[in-house]
């Protein structure tokens, strides 16, 4: 059996070559999500608490504020959260329909801005089943896109590479969040 066909030097044994990101694990496995069994507040009420540098928040209006994503699809994933523990758009008011979008189209010129980000996935995950790892918390992402950003890294390397800390990332962000 050459090196190769080992997989990562621990899996079984097959054709494919993998690259590991086993600090993923620790999120799937309940890490700063309140799953059932796990006592753990919601991240999203807890970080608001916090100074903005060490929470990671961007910047903050009245009834929402934006984050950087601790798990980020891309560098500058961003996180649109309302300040009130509510689960889905239908549960917002008017007044935070309006200011999350609001905050998402000024995100998304701040992005284009410091990052010259070209495009941009803006979505909602409602409810666990799809795939909303803080399903009772109302979030919409904004993750920023580049041509050719959807590499063979993600393809087939089923991970992502990021030139940057979130920290520094947050620090640009924030510094140009009033400058637009």
């Amino acid at each position: 059996m050459s090196d190769q066909s080992i997989a990562g030097g621990g899996g079984m044994p097959d054709s494919w070559q993998r690259l590991w990101a086993p600090h993923r694990m620790s999120y799937l496995e309940g890490e700063n999500r309140p799953l059932p069994g796990n006592d753990i507040a919601c991240p999203f009420c807890r970080i608001t608490k916090l100074n903005d540098e060490e929470a990671l928040i961007v910047a903050r209006g009245e009834q929402a504020y934006v984050v950087m994503n601790l798990y980020p699809y891309n560098a500058g994933h961003l996180l649109i959260c309302t300040n009130r523990h509510v689960a889905e758009l239908p549960d917002l008011t008017e007044s935070e329909r309006n200011e999350v979008q609001a905050l998402t189209a000024h995100a998304m010129k701040v992005l284009r801005k410091v990052s010259r980000a070209v495009g941009f996935n803006v979505g909602l995950n409602q409810g666990s089943v799809s795939g909303a790892g803080v399903a009772d918390h109302f979030h919409q992402h904004v993750v920023p896109r580049w041509a050719g950003d959807a590499n063979f890294m993600p393809i087939i390397g089923k991970t992502k590479v990021l030139p940057q800390l979130l920290q520094e990332s947050r620090a640009q962000l924030a510094a140009g969040w009033n400058q637009i």
